[in-house]
């Protein structure tokens, strides 16, 4: 299924897709909880506190439609307590007590094109950005948002984010604020905001702020307490290439914004960016464990970064790469420990992600759960970085 995101004077055209298959993906591993453990001098046995921060996912289980999904393309995934919401291509879907529930335009839903997924801190209440509109699921009832009966901005929704009583989503004609508390909207294009067109495609919330991924115009960042605007674009202006390293964004076509432990992290199809406040530093596949430059979607969970890419699954935390690939033969997969380094190190996997298409990830304690364009695929945490070759 394609899915024309935008054109720009250049034609371009990209895809965003996610269809799922399970790929069972679990490490030949001795336990679930492997720490580095080094000799020092004195024989004393230390804990390498890095590596503590970069858990290694296996014993991996997919689900597609065989098991009830309403289809193997999965935009989105959404862990809320003991629940698991996908969005799909063809409507909602519920993991609760070992079994899929569907919903689709026949119970409510604005549209069966699920893209984004965000759940309440306040209320609880599901908030399902669609392809026609925008709904919230609320004591199992549907309420849809749309261009003609609110305030947003354009029925195209492509993410949406609860930030306490606020409801931020990302449309293909600006971004949007709901205030749940008054009903009232507020709309931000390029006719009031520092956007170099109203076409966004991702918002995140983190340290007292709003961040926009705007297609063609890098970052727009909205202060909550300021109630200012600032952008971050690419200095160098250059489209094909990033001319000057570390200078700021890689790239103005970002896809995806997230911050956590006072990280800002962005991701476009022209690289990886990581802001710490003060300095910007850019990571790209052909110098770093970065699966590909093609990121669809970033998720920092603390410390650590989760890229969904069309080549695989990346994950960061400054200075350890992880990533996953899935073979395509038989389901089996490799794990690449700081790939493109010196210190690369190949794990072999009996099972893997589904696809090497991933776009979407969330997390649930010791497990996650990743979209990929073919199938739902489920992993639990087998061990650390420092996991050895041998012990497989």
């Amino acid at each position: 299924m394609k899915i024309q995101l935008h054109k720009q004077t250049s034609n371009v055209t990209v895809l965003i897709l996610a269809i799922l298959v399970t790929g069972l993906f679990s490490f030949s591993l001795p336990n679930k909880s492997i720490s580095s453990e080094t000799e020092n001098p004195g024989n004393e046995k230390i804990i390498d506190k890095k590596a503590e921060s970069m858990p290694i996912y296996g014993n991996w289980k997919s689900y597609t439609k065989k098991d009830g999904l309403p289809s193997d393309k999965i935009y989105c995934v959404r862990v809320d307590e003991d629940r698991v919401w996908a969005g799909t291509s063809q409507g909602l879907a519920l993991l609760e007590n070992g079994e899929w529930k569907v919903y689709t335009e026949e119970d409510g839903l604005a549209h069966r094109g699920v893209l984004s997924i965000d759940v309440s801190p306040v209320t609880g209440d599901l908030w399902i950005a669609t392809m026609s509109g925008l709904n919230r699921f609320s004591g199992g009832k549907f309420d849809t948002y749309t261009q003609f009966n609110s305030g947003l901005a354009n029925d195209v929704i492509y993410s949406v984010i609860c930030d306490g009583k606020d409801v931020w989503v990302a449309t293909g004609g600006g971004a949007g604020v709901l205030d749940t508390y008054t009903g009232k909207w507020g709309i931000y294009t390029d006719q009031n905001a520092p956007m170099h067109e109203p076409w966004t495609y991702n918002v995140c919330a983190g340290g007292g702020k709003i961040f926009i991924a705007a297609w063609g115009g890098g970052v727009i960042e909205w202060d909550k307490s300021t109630k200012r605007f600032r952008d971050y674009t690419d200095p160098d202006g250059e489209m094909e290439i990033d001319l000057f390293a570390d200078d700021g964004l890689v790239h103005d076509i970002t896809t995806a914004v997230s911050y956590d432990d006072d990280i800002l992290w962005v991701a476009t199809y022209f690289g990886l960016s990581r802001y710490d406040g003060n300095h910007w530093k850019g990571y790209f596949d052909h110098d770093s464990g970065l699966a590909s430059n093609f990121i669809n979607f970033v998720k920092a969970d603390g410390p650590v970064a989760w890229l969904c890419t069309d080549d695989g699954l990346s994950s960061f935390n400054g200075e350890t790469w992880v990533t996953y690939k899935n073979l395509g033969t038989n389901k089996s997969g490799n794990v690449i420990i700081d790939g493109n380094s010196e210190r690369e190190r190949i794990l072999k996997a009996t099972k893997s992600i589904s696809h090497n298409f991933t776009i979407g990830v969330d997390f649930k304690d010791d497990e996650i759960w990743v979209a990929t364009s073919k199938g739902l695929s489920r992993g639990e945490v087998v061990g650390q970085s420092d996991v050895k070759t041998s012990k497989l």
